[in-house]
């Protein structure tokens, strides 16, 4: 089993009415990088989210719950929340 941790920055662009769209995620080598890249985009997007999750990369399968490392912004529901 091949655990590994991934960190991810996902950005959101405004949509229609009060939606929102994702902007491609962006795979950062570690939690610095996340936190760097999620607040260098965080004033020209209307929302962003660095987090973390683990799990086996052989599988695909991932924690349920990522680890929040920066958020600002309009987000859904998923991440809004914490």
């Amino acid at each position: 089993m091949a655990h590994e941790t991934i960190f991810l920055v996902q950005s959101y662009r405004p949509g229609k009415g009060t939606r929102l769209n994702p902007d491609t995620p962006i795979r950062c080598k570690s939690l610095e990088s996340a936190r760097r890249t999620a607040e260098r985009m965080a004033p020209v997007k209307a929302g962003v989210v660095a987090f973390s999750t683990s799990g086996d990369a052989e599988l695909g399968e991932y924690d349920d719950e990522p680890r929040i490392i920066f958020k600002l912004g309009r987000l859904p529901a998923q991440f809004a929340q914490e």
